[in-house]
């Protein structure tokens, strides 16, 4: 049996997300979050995701989904966010089923400034929800981890309320993520805040629980946004053994893994480490960095090939009156982007064990 005999193909939402979840933390893997800007990283993630067998997830964050909208539009009220994030889900809703892989539709970081955005996003849940009986999106984040732990978790238990009647997961972050990513920079943070503790855990848990099971913890263990040279950053996934042990004492649970926890910060990490992480309860790993530099390299290498053929409409080293259009169509130089990304997308689906897992 694999996950696609407990849920079907494309966007799933509901009672099917945790099933995802829940499934794989029976078999301890994680399924990688790719940040996607456009249909092309899109489609790179969906392909990959395919020809590996494995459920993926697809997210945008703020300023990716802004960039979806396009740069041109006006976003000082966020109205560029939450019309690009809108956007982006409409499409992944429509194209996800064509790849036959399940698929949980989610957004990234949101902090407490950019809540106007959250917002926008859980509107157009509720009315997609009105129409056809489900949320746009399979789940959110809020990221409030900068904030007292009081007030994290009050914001979170309030927004939690408005999103379980609809089935919406709901993602959140203890403990700070460190170095930079989207306009969220948190490179001067203490470093005693990139740990979180096991009580902090339980005591989410238990406020959580009330509502919906349907949730998941970033927690922190050094974790740092970006790469960097290997020994710059401390990871220690070990530390989330001690959440799940906490947790399941204070719930007397049979579960050995009965938190949902989440790996930010994931590009570049030691293999070794995401290993630890998953075998310790981790169920997402946000992977981003190194998509991005993969994306990157299709276009670096196909205009460095072809240079020559990219100096005129018209004229290169085969004639002064020969035609360089399959060189400029975009969907030539585009799709060899889309190519490497998808290829380095195997790797984190390879990395995190979820690849044949359908």
């Amino acid at each position: 049996m694999g996950l696609l005999d407990i849920v079907p193909p494309g966007v799933v939402d509901g009672k099917d997300v945790y099933k995802v979840f829940d499934y794989a933390r029976e078999h301890k893997f994680a399924i990688p979050a790719f940040n996607v800007t456009s249909t092309n990283s899109v489609n790179a993630a969906l392909e990959a995701a395919r020809d590996v067998k494995s459920p993926v997830i697809l997210q945008v964050s703020q300023g990716g989904a802004a960039f979806f909208a396009g740069k041109g539009v006006a976003n000082d009220k966020q109205q560029a966010s939450i019309a690009g994030a809108t956007a982006a889900a409409h499409f992944i809703r429509a194209i996800a089923p064509t790849y036959g892989v399940p698929v949980i539709l989610h957004s990234d970081h949101c902090a407490k400034k950019l809540l106007p955005w959250f917002d926008g996003m859980l509107e157009a849940d509720e009315a997609y929800y009105k129409k056809e009986g489900k949320p746009l999106f399979s789940s959110h984040m809020l990221d409030l981890s900068e904030e007292p732990k009081e007030e994290n978790i009050e914001t979170c238990v309030k927004y939690l309320k408005r999103m379980a009647p609809l089935g919406i997961w709901l993602e959140m972050e203890i403990g700070i993520t460190g170095g930079e990513e989207d306009g969220v920079n948190n490179e001067s943070v203490d470093n005693s805040k990139l740990y979180t503790q096991p009580e902090d855990i339980w005591d989410i848990y238990r406020e959580f629980s009330k509502i919906t099971p349907n949730f998941s913890i970033a927690a922190g263990f050094g974790n740092v946004h970006g790469v960097y040279k290997p020994g710059n950053v401390s990871l220690q996934p070990d530390l989330l053994r001690k959440h799940q042990e906490y947790v399941r004492g204070q719930i007397k649970s049979d579960k050995e893994l009965p938190v949902f926890l989440v790996f930010h910060g994931g590009s570049g990490s030691e293999k070794h480490e995401i290993k630890t992480a998953r075998e310790n309860g981790v169920v997402k790993m946000n992977v981003d960095t190194d998509t991005q530099w993969a994306f990157c390299i299709g276009l670096r290498d196909f205009f460095g090939k072809n240079v020559d053929y990219l100096k005129s409409q018209v004229g290169n080293p085969e004639g002064a009156d020969k035609p360089n259009k399959k060189f400029y169509d975009p969907r030539n130089f585009m799709r060899e982007a889309e190519k490497t990304m998808a290829q380095r997308c195997k790797v984190a689906f390879e990395d995190l064990n979820s690849a044949n897992q359908l």
